[in-house]
């Protein structure tokens, strides 16, 4: 009998793509020539495309890449090489394109990178809002027109760019449908992924938060439940999920504070902010802490900027922070030029990294080191078919390949 074919690719990693024959012998096709351990280890280096392949050419594969053991293999490779993850609004066909690119590390001036990795589609309705990522899995809204409603809501979707499934959630248990702000956290403990859920409502002192509901994926029948929140507040579409805490940018009267909902109690707390938070700010993970990085009190980014701002939790309880400010080199300005930016979050505790709001060729993304000091313009190669547009772009994407 022959042995499958292999074919090793530029960068060392091995792809199957031919084994299941018709001569081969019963035993075979329920077992693999190889030790389970064995294969579970060359089926995580392959990239999610591959691996979907490898799920529909046999039970046999299929049962394995399904099993708990695996994704928890295949995520804690993908965790230890993140990438870039550009989403697009293509308005002509109604669709939503996520592409990946590598992230580069310490990346050299004028570097570049490929950004050919089109991971997949999906339909958009009438908006799309408030979107994030958690540990590969993308959620955001999506205005639908349900029956029985007289103008289109916002429902909370769920998508895995990596497998190509997206799950509209179920309605709410609430009279009310308008207003509903969404998030989706990951507990990295019970391995489970919850999304939250609540919806405004106008009261004396102006708009607050009511309803709070959870919904956990993954259970057979999903539903919506309510937990309590005696914290009220205004939240707003900036979030982050780390450390199985969600955490989302608020407000309550006129002051500025950062609400947590831990996914294991299903508790709130809150860490007040002790000024207004700036539009551009972005809320992000420093070195497991949280931290809120902000410059100006401008959404935009521009060439006349001349320092960036970073508050991080120094003691929650208390509501006390630290800050730094990193002062931009004098080619910041030569570098940016006439565009405006947006924060698009920071790697590690060095590296700011920052992307225009309308993208022009050639694509690029730009890294500030705040360590060095050093201004590096990354051009991204493989997205001129889209001939410029507006993009979002998030850092520090893992690839997932556990089924919703």
């Amino acid at each position: 009998m022959q042995p499958p074919r292999q074919n090793v690719s530029k960068d060392g990693e091995l792809t199957i793509y031919g084994g299941v024959t018709r001569s081969m012998t019963r035993r075979h096709r329920n077992s693999l020539p190889v030790p389970d351990d064995l294969a579970m280890e060359i089926f995580s280096r392959l990239p999610s495309k591959a691996m979907a392949m490898c799920r529909c050419a046999c039970k046999l594969w299929s049962s394995m890449l399904r099993r708990q053991d695996f994704t928890k293999l295949f995520l804690t490779k993908s965790c230890a090489r993140p990438q870039l993850l550009f989403v697009r609004e293509d308005y002509s066909v109604r669709e939503i394109v996520f592409i990946t690119s590598p992230q580069p590390e310490n990346p050299e001036e004028n570097s570049y990178v490929v950004a050919t990795n089109h991971l997949a589609r999906f339909p958009r309705s009438n908006g799309f809002y408030g979107c994030t990522c958690t540990c590969g899995f993308f959620c955001y809204g999506d205005n639908r027109n349900l029956m029985g409603l007289q103008r289109p809501v916002r429902v909370p979707v769920i998508s895995n760019p990596s497998t190509g499934q997206s799950l509209t959630l179920p309605r709410w248990n609430s009279k009310k449908k308008y207003g509903v702000e969404s998030y989706l956290g990951y507990d990295p403990i019970s391995k489970e992924f919850k999304v939250l859920s609540m919806n405004k409502s106008r009261v004396s002192e102006g708009w607050i938060s009511v309803e709070h509901q959870v919904l956990t994926l993954g259970t057979k029948k999903l539903s919506w439940r309510l937990v309590e929140c005696c914290i009220p507040h205004l939240p707003s579409c900036k979030w982050i999920c780390f450390s199985g805490v969600l955490y989302y940018a608020a407000r309550a009267a006129e002051n500025s504070m950062v609400v947590c909902f831990d996914l294991r109690s299903e508790k709130f707390s809150s860490v007040k902010f002790g000024k207004a938070m700036p539009d551009s700010t972005t809320l992000v993970n420093y070195d497991g802490k949280l931290g809120l990085l902000m410059s100006g009190d401008s959404h935009d980014v521009s060439g006349a900027r001349t320092s960036f701002e970073l508050w991080v939790v120094r003691d929650a309880a208390k509501h006390e922070w630290f800050n730094h400010i990193y002062v931009l080199p004098p080619s910041w300005e030569d570098v940016v030029a006439a565009e405006t930016m947006c924060i698009a979050g920071m790697v590690g505790v060095n590296e700011i990294v920052l992307a225009p709001w309308f993208q022009r060729l050639p694509y690029y993304v730009i890294y500030f080191n705040v360590e060095r000091k050093t201004i590096t313009k990354v051009g991204i190669q493989g997205l001129e078919a889209f001939h410029g547009g507006s993009f979002h772009t998030y850092l520090n994407y893992v690839e997932n390949v556990k089924l919703l």
